[in-house]
């Protein structure tokens, strides 16, 4: 094992001693040798399987099958989960085959930060994780559910299903993906296109054409932002069956992978309780899904859910960890937006078993932790393929079948992962810098200062921006609006960094996966709302971000600083308005995004 992953790992599991043995206790306590059901009175089992077939009923009243609980984020409105509408039936039958039932315990919502992004609904996107996860816990609060086979993908469903499927970790848990969507617009061709329109050289209709070319059918964008990220480290972390992720969704091999999660739950019921949620979400589960966050590239939204996850799971995990390991990580993957290729050619290339084979052979994962599968990763290096209509795993490929998304450790892309914790008189931020030209590592320039994205964009289409500068995004903390992600930014600043001016970005807010080519210190707190440095800046202040030496400074002096009044938001608007009144107490109880950003933990 590379030394500095033993640390990390060491560091990770003192700091969170005395966390962890509470929650494992909680976990302990929960835990029967009974089916959960016979815990309960006739009245409440009768009001449970009340409209089950009579077959299922007649399971269910004899206390020696399993019972499995199914939550779905399915609507028809994500292309990622709109695959999952017949996945309950799919889950049924595969389980009563092997005498037991499965039931549809809940369903929780999950939003699209595509289809928000710029848009009011967005302050809504970070904490509809935490909903997510009250209701993953409302729908197992029956006490009826012996497993959980949890239905979800995209940026904040995986996080709240997990958070919630925590506080019931004494269960196994199975997350069953669905797939991502076949290739569309090439990634190159959509960014020109999207710079031209912030450029005003074509119109709204020849950015539509663009767009519903790049995002056409069911399944997951195929960028690697947040929703692949989720879907690559739950993988890794041994909460998908070994290959699982990226098979895509209307296929035989995908609907034969469901059905065997589904059969695996059932055995996992059925097993020793050390197979439980609570004993995979362990810490160097945790660590082994970092390193490859860190090896991928992979979305910086992952350094707030991680830590979150991690949290309810009683594991303390910080930025300090994600940057020691990404100076040993090799950078291994080139997906837009760090290269050119999407997931599925990564998928082809050899995908998620060659990466961990790979990362397992250089010392970089823990390889005996409990999986679904069992004790020991290693299982996680094989691909499944049908065979005669069954699903058999063969090793993944020895080298890469595509070098310019994959490759191995003796040729990576870069030598570490890309990922770097900023600090100085601002307080701390995240900056990824996989994708980022080294020309543009370190930037020294006046602030530009905006309270919002809108103030944004009409500075640039008023000609103010054509000089070097920082733009400063403040009052977009999560306790500020809730934390949006700002990539309504990202042409207008790309397009300004490419006619060779020097620009960067600074917020409180989130820039999430598909941060790519234009520095952006992000997630910085204290944000301006709870009073942090963020809210002094003014216009002209000169700033320096430099991410050679880790460092994001105010340069003004200290004693000036310290006279300065923090700046009030001019966004009167954020409290209410397209449901944002009713998440009020959700801002008034919100962490830094350093401790999750969660208001329920």
């Amino acid at each position: 094992m590379n030394p500095v992953v033993i640390r990390v790992t060491e560091r990770i599991t003192q700091r969170s001693q005395d966390s962890r043995r509470v929650y494992l206790e909680r976990m302990v306590a929960a835990t029967s040798d009974r089916v959960a059901r016979a815990g309960l009175s006739c009245g409440n089992l009768a009001h449970g399987m009340a409209a089950c077939k009579q077959a299922d009923k007649d399971v269910l009243k004899q206390m020696d099958q399993t019972n499995i609980g199914i939550i779905s984020a399915y609507n028809d409105l994500l292309s990622a989960h709109q695959p999952y509408e017949n996945y309950p039936q799919i889950i049924r039958q595969a389980v009563r085959e092997m005498g037991s039932v499965a039931q549809f315990a809940g369903g929780v919502p999950a939003m699209c930060d595509g289809i928000t992004q710029g848009r009011t609904g967005m302050e809504l996107s970070l904490f509809s994780r935490d909903v997510i996860a009250m209701a993953t816990a409302v729908a197992l609060s029956h006490n009826l559910f012996d497993a959980g086979l949890y239905l979800g993908i995209c940026d904040k469903i995986v996080p709240g299903l997990l958070i919630g499927a925590l506080s019931f970790g004494h269960l196994p848990c199975i997350l069953v993906p669905a797939g991502p969507m076949p290739s569309g617009l090439p990634n190159l061709e959509k960014t020109r296109v999207r710079q031209r329109y912030a450029a005003d050289q074509i119109g709204r209709d020849a950015l539509l054409a663009c767009e519903t070319a790049a995002y056409h059918s069911p399944g997951t964008c195929t960028f690697y932002g947040t929703a692949n990220s989720n879907q690559l480290l739950v993988e890794v972390m041994g909460l998908h069956l070994p290959g699982a992720s990226f098979v895509a969704p209307v296929s035989a091999l995908r609907k034969q992978l469901t059905r065997a999660a589904a059969r695996r739950a059932v055995i996992l019921s059925r097993a020793s309780k050390q197979i439980s949620l609570a004993a995979i979400v362990a810490e160097k589960n945790l660590v082994n899904a970092m390193v490859a966050l860190l090896a991928t590239g992979g979305s910086t939204n992952h350094t707030i859910h991680l830590i979150a996850i991690a949290r309810a799971a009683g594991i303390v995990i910080d930025w300090d960890d994600f940057a020691e390991l990404s100076t040993i990580t090799p950078t291994l993957t080139r997906i837009y937006p760090n290269g050119t290729a999407d997931i599925n050619v990564f998928h082809t290339a050899g995908g998620i078993p060659l990466l961990i084979k790979t990362l397992l052979n250089g010392g970089f994962l823990h390889e005996q932790v409990y999986t679904v599968m069992g004790l020991g990763l290693r299982q996680y290096t094989q691909e499944p393929q049908l065979k005669d209509d069954h699903l058999h795993w063969h090793p993944a490929p020895a080298t890469s079948r595509d070098k310019t998304v994959l490759r191995d450790l003796q040729e990576p892309f870069a030598g570490n992962g890309g990922l770097l914790c900023l600090t100085g008189n601002l307080g701390r931020s995240i900056i990824k810098v996989s994708a980022l030209n080294q020309a543009h590592w370190v930037v020294q320039a006046p602030a530009m200062v905006f309270d919002n994205q809108a103030s944004f964009v009409a500075a640039f289409k008023a000609g103010l921006m054509a000089r070097d500068f920082i733009a400063v995004l403040r009052f977009q903390g999560p306790q500020a609006c809730g934390m949006p992600e700002l990539h309504q930014l990202i042409p207008y600043l790309g397009l300004l960094q490419d006619r060779g001016f020097k620009v960067a970005l600074v917020t409180d807010g989130r820039m999430s996966g598909a941060s790519g080519k234009v520095p952006a210190a992000i997630q910085l707190h204290p944000e301006a709302s709870m009073g942090g440095m963020i809210g002094k800046i003014k216009v002209g202040d000169l700033l320096r971000l430099d991410c050679h030496n880790n460092q994001l400074q105010l340069l003004v002096d200290h004693t000036e600083l310290k006279s300065r009044p923090c700046a009030q938001s001019t966004n009167s608007k954020v409290q209410y308005g397209c449901g944002r009144e009713l998440f009020g107490i959700m801002r008034q109880r919100v962490n830094h995004a350093e401790l999750g950003a969660a208001s329920i933990l």
